[in-house]
């Protein structure tokens, strides 16, 4: 049975987070985008193509913790620098993703690299927290840093263009990020009138971001750029054409039917195990970054 299109969500206004990410939020907003239907995609902020000017101080977020889940960092254009708590960092450059675990908790910030900020240009990202099961939300942290390079791509039928496999698989392309429970997540980048077929299981709560272009879905739904349109689990199988050249991030991931218990920068089980992040967070447990 084809998966047919629950709702096509157009862009909220923006906000800044810190002074380095304008940023659209996708999830949580509204029932049918809040962290229960999304599961396991418990936030999305999409930080639609703008353009910053040249800065000699690079603009981003300040030292903020994190527990009981993962950070993923998708860059389409711009470049950030990152550092945490635990000794990690690095540069996320275009095409680049960056997969943070912060589990059992981690300081971290993020800014604009430093010679991207002095020359300014064009930024386009997306943000998405991925929720970790209940047994793993306590684990060490660590992180995946996935160059664009070794992006597994699968080639679509008649010159269509390609799928960028970042996590699980799309026919015989296995992406090279591990994840904690099953999620896929594409990058479709489709030439006008190309077309890929999607195939997920029913449950799998699935979304499509277009960061560029237009697409169809199903022949039938039209999605425009910076819109998100969220499947209905009612099929397994829909197929994308796109109406112009498009880029589509593709999310699809079982959910882990947890409690979830989130107040800012922490999302746990129970309202006990929120109340101990902060107190552990106050209490310096989550190591020091300045």
């Amino acid at each position: 049975m084809d998966r047919s299109v629950e709702l096509v969500a157009s862009p909220r206004a923006p906000h800044f987070v810190g002074d380095g990410f304008r940023v659209h939020n996708f999830i949580p907003s509204g029932f049918r985008l809040d962290m229960q239907r999304m599961d396991p995609f418990i936030l999305m902020d999409y930080n639609s193509k703008y353009y910053f000017e040249p800065s000699d101080k690079p603009r981003g977020v300040g030292v903020h913790p994190h527990r009981g889940f993962e950070t993923v960092t998708i860059a389409y254009k711009g470049r950030v620098a990152h550092h945490d708590s635990s000794g990690g960092g690095g540069i996320i450059g275009e095409g680049d993703v960056q997969w943070m675990t912060a589990a059992s908790g981690v300081l971290h910030k993020e800014y604009h690299e430093e010679e991207w900020s002095k020359a300014g240009g064009e930024f386009q990202m997306v943000q998405l927290w991925v929720n970790l099961p209940k047994k793993y939300k306590m684990s060490a942290p660590k992180y995946q840093a996935i160059k664009y390079e070794n992006i597994r791509r699968v080639s679509l039928p008649d010159n269509g263009g390609q799928i960028e496999v970042i996590a699980g698989e799309y026919q015989n392309g296995k992406g090279v990020a591990s994840t904690f429970s099953p999620i896929h997540m594409y990058n479709a980048r489709l030439k006008k009138g190309g077309k890929a077929k999607f195939n997920f299981p029913s449950n799998y709560n699935t979304v499509l971001l277009v960061l560029e272009g237009s697409i169809s879905i199903n022949e039938t739904e039209k999605v425009a750029t910076d819109h998100l349109a969220l499947m209905t689990n009612d099929g397994e199988s829909f197929e994308v054409r796109a109406e112009e050249n498009a880029l589509v991030l593709v999310l699809s991931g079982e959910p882990l039917n947890e409690p979830i218990v989130a107040q800012g920068p922490f999302v746990m089980n129970t309202k006990q195990e929120l109340l101990q992040a902060f107190n552990d967070f106050k209490e310096g447990k989550f190591g020091s970054l300045v």
